[in-house]
């Protein structure tokens, strides 16, 4: 039952699938993760009134683990600019103006793809909230390991951002792509960590 494709591919000296693409896998495990809960909330008489709204969850649960997914070979297509312009010549000046100006254009796909990570991770997430608070009382600690693994996904993807800006020679993108990053981690990491605290707090 266990796929290990990925994980031997990530284990491997391959540059690819790497932190970005494993961000995104674990993106989708907590989002995995969140939609059981919500499969085993549905069709209980005992939660009929969130009925409508879980299920719209796990629509959405679906599409956002999809799209993660997708995120995976995204991320390492993004790398492969990256990877040849550090790869270029550096002998002459003419090459040295050459090589930045590939890798200028190349950080930005290797900042943007680990944003959608963590804005995808933050879906994940809210949805978490959703489920940990009103989804089956007997999955409970399976919605707070959902948010723990999604926030972890979210820190991770960060990284890449963190690394790639700081090659960048426009200062202003790599500002909003810090604030973002900054924006997605305060908003991210606050509510699974309240999730958390209350699924721990809820179990004890």
């Amino acid at each position: 039952m266990v796929d290990t494709e990925f994980v031997e591919a990530l284990a491997s000296k391959a540059p690819t699938p790497g932190g970005g693409g494993a961000s995104a896998y674990a993106g989708a495990l907590a989002s995995a993760l969140a939609s059981m809960v919500g499969n085993l909330t549905v069709g209980k008489k005992k939660y009929a009134d969130v009925e409508e709204r879980m299920r719209a969850e796990l629509v959405e649960l679906d599409d956002t683990r999809a799209h993660l997914l997708s995120l995976i070979d995204e991320d390492a297509r993004a790398f492969e600019p990256l990877a040849a312009a550090y790869g270029m010549p550096k002998d002459t000046d003419a090459e040295r103006a050459a090589q930045n100006a590939a890798l200028q254009k190349a950080l930005v796909g290797a900042c943007e793809v680990p944003l959608e990570i963590m804005a995808c991770c933050l879906q994940v997430i809210e949805s978490c909230v959703f489920v940990a608070r009103h989804g089956s009382v007997l999955a409970l600690s399976d919605a707070g390991a959902g948010a723990v693994l999604a926030k972890a996904a979210l820190m991770a993807a960060s990284l890449n951002v963190v690394i790639n800006i700081g090659s960048m020679d426009d200062v202003e993108r790599a500002d909003v792509y810090r604030n973002q990053m900054e924006d997605l981690l305060a908003a991210g990491g606050a509510m699974a960590d309240e999730v958390y605290a209350d699924v721990v707090k809820r179990l004890s």
